[in-house]
Order: structure tokens, then sequence, then C-alpha cells
């Protein structure tokens, strides 16, 4: 259940679209914000290029991308320890290649009980 500061924010957000689809419609260049990957650039990446090539999450093609993968790395549900691993092999390949530094040793120190639900054994 919504609550009425939620309700009034997504009012005040759709009404902003509809003026910038509006704007849009009739000619002025507005930028968009999000400079992220579009669905097709997406549906177009090698499997490879993914931190979780068989559910194809968390794309590592910059270092924006890395970053984000590492930081949601416990958000992600319905895959094995062994493609963790795997995974964690590709994001410490990809942060080398783009400069980025990680000071996580593995990934099993990244698991706090986000939507996983694991915690670390004390």
């Amino acid at each position: 259940m919504a609550t009425s500061r939620q309700k009034a924010a997504a009012r005040r957000n759709i009404k902003k679209a509809r003026s910038v689809q509006s704007r849009r419609a009739h000619g002025a260049h507005i930028r968009r914000r999000s400079s992220g990957l579009s669905t097709r650039q997406k549906d177009r990446m090698k499997s490879q290029t993914f931190a979780f090539p068989k559910k194809r999450k968390e794309p590592l093609n910059d270092a924006r991308h890395v970053r984000n993968a590492v930081a949601r790395f416990d958000q992600v549900e319905g895959v094995t320890d062994k493609e963790r691993d795997n995974a964690w092999r590709r994001i410490r390949a990809a942060a080398r290649k783009y400069g980025v530094h990680i000071e996580a040793r593995g990934w099993r120190s990244l698991m706090k009980g986000g939507k996983t639900g694991r915690r670390r054994s004390r």
C-alpha cells in the first residue's frame, strides 16, 4: 500500500513526464537523463559481457557498470555459488580492464543479507 507522500510524488513524476513528452512531440530537443544501456543495446551484447551470462544480469561493458555490479552483487537472486564464483572472476577481470579498484577480497564478503537472504557467519 502506498503512502500519501508516495502517491503525491508519483503524481508529480507523471506530470513531469507528460510535460516532457508533449514538448518532445512538438519538436523540442530535450536530453534524456539516463545514459545507461537501452534495451536494444543490452539485447545486442554478447553473453560473455555479463557477470551472470545465463541470466544476462550485471553488464560489464565499462567502469561504471563494473562498480555497479560489485555494489549490487548481493542482490542477484536465483544463482548458485558456482555461478557467483564465475561471476566474481568476470567482475575482477573487467575491473582490471577498466581500472576499477575493488577492496573486497571475495564475493562472500559482499553478502550482507540483501535480497538473497544470506548473511555472513560470525
